[in-house]
């Protein structure tokens, strides 16, 4: 068999398979609330648990971004940015075999037109119920297209000992 069948075949299975992860994945990017429940699910498990980094990719948009903020000891701020893929990839080399666990404490959402904006208070621990190591604020940007949503950016900044969290941003009665 000559090299052109076998690029077909390899060409119609990956196809296929791209189908059966939109399968599986759809529900998640039918509205704003599966969107943001399925990011926090997909990159929360035990240290032994591989996430579906599948189904992460699946949520965002072609040229989306991963923005961390950081602050320094001197009190200088950067930050990275990351594909997804490039996320993927970062996780695997330096968090592959630690556990995380992010819960949403609360949510701001805006929409207009097609964009969304959720402003999402996040807690971090590194047990599925032990104590957080951290808290802070993911600004997620989400463009509604005709059949689903997809994630834009996920630009974030953790609490500091400067920027606490004030009420605005926490559940009502879990200040």
């Amino acid at each position: 068999m000559n090299k052109l069948y076998y690029i077909l075949i390899t060409f119609i299975l990956f196809s296929f398979n791209q189908n059966l992860f939109s399968q599986n994945y759809l529900k998640d990017v039918q509205s704003v609330e599966n969107i943001m429940s399925a990011l926090t699910e997909v990159i929360s498990g035990p240290a032994d648990q591989e996430r579906d980094w599948e189904r992460f990719k699946f949520l965002f948009s072609e040229d989306a971004k991963l923005i961390p903020t950081l602050i320094n000891e001197e009190g200088e701020i950067s930050y990275n940015y990351w594909t997804p893929q490039e996320y993927i990839d970062m996780y695997k080399k330096y968090r592959e075999g630690t556990a995380f666990y992010e819960q949403e404490l609360n949510r701001i959402t805006e929409e207009f037109g097609n964009i969304v904006h959720c402003f999402s208070t996040y807690a971090v621990r590194t047990e599925k119920n032990g104590p957080v190591q951290r808290r802070g604020i993911n600004s997620i940007q989400i463009l509604r297209d005709k059949d689903r949503y997809y994630i834009m950016n996920v630009f974030w900044s953790n609490e500091s000992e400067n920027d606490n969290l004030t009420s605005k941003y926490l559940p009502k009665n879990k200040k």
